[in-house]
């Protein structure tokens, strides 16, 4: 189900989430994904960075894609531009993860009507800090 604009049911994924996949999460301080991951660890989730060119970030093991991660993730967050998004859809889909975020600036309708179809939950174009701000106050 494609989410974006239901902010109940982005409400609910967020309370209902523990396990965050951070794909494109960057090494570099100044970069949104690392401040944002930073910020998911900071509420409590177990964030879990991805990134290929990585293998540790924010203190962390850095996995090359979802598929790697050796655990349930609830939530597959992405930093990546929107022609990238199709694999990291079908892994999204493979891990049963709960929802497919793509962070503000990413859309990729075809990925995310196909996520939807295998029964994840879907949000394009959202930032999930702002949100869990501003639908989720602690």
């Amino acid at each position: 189900m494609i989410i974006s604009d239901d902010p109940e049911a982005i409400r609910r994924v967020l309370l209902g989430s523990k396990t965050i996949a951070v794909v494109g999460c960057s090494n570099k301080p100044d970069r949104d994904s690392y401040q944002i991951a930073a910020s998911l660890i900071d509420r409590g989730f177990d964030v879990i960075p991805v990134n290929p060119g990585a293998t540790e970030i924010l203190g962390r093991k850095c996995y090359p894609d979802v598929k790697s991660i050796p655990k349930k993730v609830d939530i597959v967050d992405v930093f990546r531009a929107p022609e990238h998004i199709p694999p990291i859809a079908d892994d999204a889909i493979a891990a049963k993860a709960e929802c497919l975020w793509l962070q503000s600036g990413i859309v990729n309708d075809a990925a995310a009507q196909k996520a939807s179809d295998a029964g994840l939950y879907v949000v394009q174009d959202r930032c999930i800090a702002t949100l869990l701000r501003t639908l989720i106050r602690k």
